[in-house]
């Protein structure tokens, strides 16, 4: 169900993620910037060697909260990147579902990185981490950990005026992003039900913000399904997921690898799960449902993540060549998809 009436206002309606060619500054190292823009996530391993042989990429994505320092070692090398690349800034510490609030020093900090690098997105999280004492404090407590929201429309609500609040902050759209949850809240006797896609539709109708897509998120949160027994078959589950969010609602999709740990000998077999680490190649599966994605979205730019277990510059190049491959095959192929029509995107600034 939707928020209250007249609660939640739509701010910065018309800003929205780029869902064709990434905007922004043009890339210097071999990159078109046409078609079907693929991305990977730049991490500290591969600083020197990405800056030094500058491969042909659309653009690099970084964890935003990583460059809060004023100056530095990394903020440094995050703006020789910035000479070469249009950059992505992709949080995980909002906590844009948190009923204690946003942080105002951490809102400032990613307003301030915002500015200085000009990106051409800036994302986080459908999730909370940060809540109040049970007790009482000055202070709310962080989880450190992405936490899942319930779909009901107090959240909704609660999450519509922090998007709201954050866009007014950075005067730009923000792109929110689906979570891989390994726990789902009981919705109460009397809240009605709301899926996933219903209530992240919700929020951009209502915000103006885009959605952020993980492809692997969602897969991850079908086999788990699975393993307690519940839906049916995890791609066609995951394919139906697509279909439900509008095309012109989504500005980025996310590919990445997962861990299946089975249960120690003995154990329960409830001990299995599938965790997200992003520690792998992008599976079989998983490659599937994004050419599903790309049938429904369009050329939504996309993103290779590897953040654990990383291995050389090249495996993640590799990887991001078959996106594009695969993406160009399915773009080739597609049909116009039913929905919202896409937003138009206002054109940023380009550095000197």
């Amino acid at each position: 169900m939707p928020p209250p009436p007249n609660t939640v206002k739509p701010v910065l309606r018309g800003l929205v993620a780029p869902v064709g060619p990434t905007q922004g500054a043009e890339p210097t190292n071999g990159a078109t910037g046409r078609g079907l823009a693929v991305g990977i996530g730049w991490r500290q391993p591969h600083y020197a060697q990405l800056l030094q042989e500058q491969p042909p990429l659309d653009f690099l994505e970084v964890h935003s909260e990583n460059f809060f320092a004023d100056g530095g070692a990394a903020l440094a090398v995050l703006l020789q990147g910035r000479a070469h690349y249009p950059l992505s800034l992709h949080g995980v510490g909002l906590s844009l579902g948190s009923a204690a609030g946003l942080d105002d020093w951490h809102l400032n900090q990613l307003a301030q990185l915002v500015q200085r690098v000009e990106p051409v997105r800036v994302s986080d999280h459908a999730s909370f981490a940060r809540a109040a004492w049970p007790r009482g404090g000055a202070d709310p407590i962080h989880a450190a950990d992405l936490l899942p929201m319930p779909f009901s429309a107090a959240a909704l609500q609660t999450m519509s005026d922090h998007v709201n609040q954050v866009q007014n902050r950075l005067q730009r759209q923000i792109l929110v992003e689906n979570l891989s949850a390994y726990l789902r809240w009981t919705p109460a006797a009397d809240e009605p039900f709301m899926a996933e896609p219903d209530f992240l539709s919700q929020l951009a109708l209502h915000t103006g913000c885009a959605l952020l897509v993980d492809v692997n998120n969602l897969y991850v949160n079908a086999l788990n399904a699975r393993i307690h027994g519940q839906g049916g078959d995890p791609v066609q589950h995951c394919c139906a997921w697509l279909d439900a969010i509008a095309p012109g609602d989504v500005g980025e999709i996310h590919l990445a690898g997962h861990c299946h740990v089975l249960p120690e000998p003995g154990g329960a077999p409830l001990d299995e799960i599938v965790i997200d680490d992003h520690g792998s190649r992008v599976c079989a599966a998983v490659w599937h449902i994004y050419r599903h994605a790309i049938n429904r979205f369009g050329a939504a730019p996309t993103l290779i993540e590897w953040d654990t277990d990383i291995p050389a510059l090249q495996v993640l190049l590799d990887e991001a060549a078959l996106a594009r491959e695969v993406g160009a095959q399915q773009l080739t192929s597609r049909a116009p998809a039913t929905g919202r029509a896409a937003k138009q995107l206002p054109a940023h600034k380009v550095l000197a």
